[in-house]
């Protein structure tokens, strides 16, 4: 299985999250909003707050950094060649939680 499917089966286990087309790339959405997007098959965007961008950049430097969009903090990246399963599911649940009601 590659990464990207596994990203895909991972962000689809979560409760009602879709996959949707992001300009060319595939995203993941739950309730209209993007919660992760896979702009090439080992690089994983995960949207979330700050705080979480900030610290899973620095707990996890082999695998993860900060990805800016201009000047903004956007999202965290992840090399999907570099980073585990266990950390690219903790990620995708951290992102859903942060828009699940």
């Amino acid at each position: 299985m590659t990464a990207e499917d596994v990203v895909r089966d991972l962000a689809l286990a979560l409760p009602d999250v879709v996959e949707r087309d992001h300009h060319g790339f595939p995203s993941f959405r739950f309730g209209g909003r993007i919660i992760a997007t896979l702009p090439t098959s080992n690089r994983l965007r995960v949207m979330l707050d700050e705080h979480g961008i900030r610290s899973e950049a620095v707990s996890h430097p082999d695998s993860c950094r900060e990805f800016y969009w201009g000047k903004k903090l956007s999202a965290l990246e992840v090399d999907l060649d570099a980073a585990d399963d266990a950390l690219v599911d903790d990620l995708l649940h951290q992102a859903w939680e942060r828009r699940a009601p």
